[in-house]
């Protein structure tokens, strides 16, 4: 009923709009952010801009208190704009330009990832006295996650111990270290043996005569989208004892929510432009693809998918592609839909608030999805579930 309900306000919204479209609830991404702090022990939340960067969301949770992980100095200056205080933003990115650390030095930014002794070198002349903090990669949890982050970013547990030693010679202050167990990460043990890892870190610095006082977990909790997903409270669970066990009392515990934060909270209505048979395929093409909010697709991302006002047909496999001139341009080529999907008709991908509209692009002078708000739209009516949750019912 709850799905029903919702898809038939989506046609109303991209009637009224056009299509593609990317609906938005800030309900559901309040009701996020309170998930987190109210299940992890000494949380501070720094929401990954990047995930998405639209004013609506980040007003939203500077107004709840959070603070932002931010990737670039148009980020920066993009909260800066919205009255984002600096102290509430750390500069994530450990590949960053050195003007740009110069620029957030200036106006205020004094945290800094790191995982390189150059990017240390370029925070202590750019930034001098800062606070840092390495990055360790997480290495084999590859195949608990949709999205790894394991080989461009991070650093091994004995190469993180000697970029602490080096910031301290530095003059700069390491306070901490981060991780990410890659997006979508299914595991919740893989938070236990990350923090495992960091022990070792602290125990090195302290032998150094460095204190940390800070766990950075990253983001990677998952949304639903094809398959059973463990809940932000058992993972909260496994971080809060794996602190306790490894890393002691009075830790300050980071998370940088991205998906998690915003990826449940919306959903994209896309039409059908153009139905062929190509040999023995049905394809299927549609007014958003790769290049205009679904690049994901091409990776592990298997977002839920149906066609409005043909939720109870009998469906066949389809080849699902975008409008573009490209032959990169396919989501899927394995996708369930309704046999009697035809031009016109419209098509949701569920839980696309993350990391779509934000890859969006203009190729082909093909705009990508407009976004407005609906707040309370994926929240269901009858009981407190938020949109993920009302379809695993």
């Amino acid at each position: 009923m709850d799905k029903l309900r919702i898809n038939q306000t989506l046609k109303e919204l991209s009637l009224k709009y056009g299509t593609p479209l990317l609906v938005m609830d800030l309900e559901v991404v309040k009701r996020n952010y309170e998930k987190l702090i109210n299940n992890i022990n000494n949380c501070v939340v720094y929401y990954a801009v990047k995930a998405n960067s639209h004013v609506e969301i980040i007003n939203t949770l500077n107004n709840l208190g959070s603070h932002f992980d931010v990737a670039s100095k148009g980020e920066i200056e993009k909260l800066l704009d919205l009255g984002v205080s600096p102290e509430n933003m750390s500069f994530g990115n450990t590949i960053k330009k050195s003007s740009d650390i110069e620029f957030a030095f200036k106006n205020g930014i004094r945290t800094f990832a790191v995982d390189s002794e150059m990017e240390l070198e370029k925070i202590a002349i750019n930034a001098p006295g800062s606070d840092i903090y390495v990055r360790i990669s997480t290495n084999g949890m590859e195949d608990d996650a949709d999205w790894p982050l394991t080989k461009k970013f991070g650093t091994s547990v004995d190469h993180a111990i000697q970029l602490v030693k080096y910031a301290n010679s530095l003059g700069l202050n390491p306070i901490g270290v981060s991780f990410h167990v890659g997006s979508q990460n299914y595991n919740p043990n893989n938070w236990r043996v990350a923090i495992r890892e960091v022990s070792v870190v602290f125990e090195e610095a302290r032998r150094l005569g460095i204190k940390m006082k800070m766990v950075n977990t990253g983001g990677g909790m998952p949304i639903k989208y094809s398959r059973n997903i463990p809940t932000v409270k058992e993972i909260a669970n496994v971080i809060n004892q794996s602190v306790k066990d490894y890393l002691g009392e009075d830790i300050t515990v980071i998370v940088e929510p991205g998906r998690s934060m915003v990826g449940n909270a919306g959903a994209i209505v896309s039409s059908v432009i153009l139905r062929s048979k190509k040999g023995d395929e049905n394809w299927v093409y549609t007014d958003a693809g790769v290049f205009h909010g679904l690049t994901e697709t091409i990776q592990n991302i298997r977002y839920e998918i149906s066609i409005i006002g043909k939720e109870n047909e009998n469906k066949q496999k389809f080849v699902l592609a975008g409008p573009t001139c490209d032959s990169v341009d396919v989501m899927y080529y394995d996708c369930e839909l309704p046999e009697t999907t035809t031009i016109d008709d419209l098509i949701v991908f569920y839980n696309t608030g993350a990391y779509t509209t934000e890859y969006g692009t203009n190729f082909n002078g093909i705009p990508s999805p407009k976004i407005i708000f609906e707040n309370g739209l994926f929240v269901s009516k009858s009981v407190e579930h938020t949109f993920e949750e009302v379809f695993e019912q």
